[in-house]
């Protein structure tokens, strides 16, 4: 039986779950929930493609999240663009903003790339939330983000607000799924795999990771912009290290190197938020608690966990 099989029927059957959820959830908070769950996928979908495809562990991404996210309020609010142009704007701006962080970060590896990626996010977090307030609004943010106007829709309403972002998230999930088993992808787990190795057979590592943190900026950047737009708001909040720390809880709790893994670790993270916020003042904490003890238990996650269903229920099978 083919390996990729139990991935493909999980994602198979998350996308149709997500596609019907506004069917059976009536309840605004729902609705509003399950368009973060799609928004924040978006992002660890991206994530990963650095994470758990290329083995680089980045705690800068919260600055392509929130870059992306200001680019499009400053671009609607007030230079007059439309939201497909803005938002695209937003995506590259994430991805040459992740370009430039490479090219700084990749001049070392492992915990101190991650170190390094984290102080030049931190930085560019400052710098929003104080010698950039006139551009940013500092710690008050900005408001009034537009939706998307397309095709006569009424995209302020959530319930339509959510087609939308589910075509996005089917065509982020489509690419990403193309990327990893595209030659492009396959070099970058061989360098995951074995630098020294892939260097050998005449890969070009610098420039391959380059590439695909660039292609993970752009992701983060459009998720930044959506969730901006989702809210009607934007503030220096969005570029805080904890964005990057909460979309690397997400990926392993989901299972990094999958394709549907993320989206599995983001319904989880986003349901127990949604939750846990409502019982006590303290849930990030109690959410930290219930971290360690999944990956004490699932070293590989939700989606190891689906494996491991796949494999018995195949065995079975065969007998």
């Amino acid at each position: 039986m083919s390996k990729l099989q139990p991935y493909s029927v999980a994602l198979a059957l998350i996308v149709t779950a997500i596609a019907l959820s506004p069917l059976v959830l009536s309840g605004g908070n729902a609705l509003n929930l399950v368009n973060l769950i799609l928004i924040w996928s978006i992002f660890a979908i991206g994530y990963d493609l650095v994470f758990g495809v290329a083995g680089m562990l980045s705690f800068g991404h919260a600055a392509f999240f929130g870059v992306g996210a200001y680019v499009l309020t400053l671009l609607t609010t007030r230079l007059g663009w439309d939201f497909l142009p803005a938002l695209g704007a937003a995506g590259l701006a994430g991805g040459v903003l992740a370009l430039l962080f490479s090219f700084f970060a990749m001049r070392v590896a492992g915990l101190f790339f991650a170190l390094l990626t984290l102080a030049l996010a931190q930085l560019i977090y400052i710098l929003a939330g104080s010698k950039l307030r006139d551009l940013t609004g500092g710690v008050d943010g900005l408001s009034g983000v537009p939706r998307p106007d397309l095709f006569g829709i009424d995209f302020f309403s959530d319930a339509n607000y959510y087609y939308f972002l589910l075509a996005m998230f089917v065509l982020a999930i489509a690419i990403a799924g193309l990327l990893r088993v595209s030659p492009f992808g396959q070099a970058l787990k061989a360098i995951k795999g074995n630098e020294l190795r892939a260097e050998q057979i005449g890969f070009n590592v610098q420039r391959l990771r380059k590439s695909i943190f660039f292609v993970s900026g752009i992701y983060a950047g459009m998720s930044g912009a959506l969730l901006a737009s989702l809210i009607f708001y934007v503030s220096p909040q969005m570029l805080h290290w904890t964005t990057s720390g909460d979309v690397v809880i997400m990926v392993l709790l989901g299972g990094m190197g999958t394709l549907f893994g993320p989206v599995l670790g983001v319904a989880l993270f986003e349901v127990l938020r949604e939750w846990l916020s409502t019982v006590t003042s303290h849930w990030y904490g109690i959410l930290g608690l219930i971290f360690i003890v999944c990956t004490i238990f699932m070293p590989n996650g939700l989606a190891g966990i689906v494996q491991q269903i796949w494999q018995r229920f195949s065995r079975e099978d065969r007998r």
